[in-house]
């Protein structure tokens, strides 16, 4: 028996045992009421929204989430995957609410009666702020959300005054992985990049995907950035040694000057309540 049917059959119920003379519309409201429970069975395929979901004081209505999920420590990591979600395995941890970054799997999910939250990776802060009301407004967590869209605002500002004024252009490489692809200022590390006060040479780059461009070591090299940060560290195993001897990378401004940052690859690949974290690590790195 589906859960839909369950909240029908318990107000027919209720109507019978006395409530029928109840005002017009009490009983379509009371099946509202039923069916805006809050969620005591979350399952999280997406690492960006288990951080969210917790940052709301959700965590306890969270039951299991994906192999990717390590953050915060004491989410219920499994060996779900949200890469290649599997209908059955998500369905064994009877979940009331299901919250994944694709619809892959979602009318599959929903022909199970469970409902499906979808969030696709934010394009920028807006979107990543919009996410947040959402999963608030899912797990009856709303007043929660919107102090955190308040504060991570708050956290920003705070971060973004301390940018120091540059009388030139500063410029940046942003690299997620060693063949040299990039994200550029229509995304959302581009837009991060832009909040601390960089040049992202990734938006003049040609061909390619328009906000993923696949940049070539000769374009950086000719571009020469002042600074260069690492999304690659752990997947790649890239650092600013390694950098440092690629083919003609000493001559770059950013690797002569000591300016190759590692940053930690979740962090910068996820567009939750850490992005505070994430702005103040790349401005602390670029006043240097």
């Amino acid at each position: 028996m589906t859960r839909r049917t369950l909240a029908a059959l318990l107000v027919a119920v209720v109507a019978s045992i006395g409530l029928v003379s109840a005002p017009a519309g009490a009983d379509s409201q009371r099946t509202h009421r039923l069916a805006q429970a809050k969620p005591t069975r979350i399952v999280s395929l997406s690492p960006t929204a288990t951080e969210m979901l917790y940052a709301i004081g959700a965590g306890r209505q969270v039951k299991a989430v994906d192999d990717q999920s390590d953050y915060p420590k004491n989410a219920p990591k499994t060996d779900l995957s949200g890469f290649n979600p599997n209908v059955e395995a998500i369905a064994a941890y009877r979940p009331d609410l299901v919250v994944m970054s694709d619809n892959s799997v979602e009318d599959r999910l929903k022909q199970l009666g469970i409902k499906v939250l979808v969030q696709p990776a934010a394009a920028n802060l807006n979107q990543s702020y919009a996410q947040i009301r959402a999963l608030g407004k899912a797990t009856g967590r709303q007043s929660n959300a919107t102090r955190l869209v308040d504060t991570i605002k708050s956290g920003i500002a705070d971060v973004k005054a301390q940018v120091p004024k540059r009388s030139k252009k500063v410029t940046v490489y942003y690299e997620l992985d060693d063949t040299y692809f990039s994200a550029t200022s229509k995304t959302f590390i581009g837009q991060v990049l832009s909040l601390a006060g960089l040049s992202n040479i990734a938006d003049q780059a040609q061909g390619g995907a328009p906000d993923y461009p696949q940049l070539t070591s000769e374009y950086i090299v000719s571009t020469s950035p002042d600074y260069i940060f690492l999304a690659d560290g752990t997947c790649c195993g890239q650092t600013p040694e390694v950098v440092a001897a690629r083919p003609g990378w000493a001559n770059i401004t950013a690797v002569r000057d000591k300016h190759v940052f590692a940053v930690n690859d979740d962090l910068a690949s996820r567009w939750g309540p850490r992005v505070v974290d994430l702005l103040r690590t790349i401005v602390n790195d670029t006043k240097q």
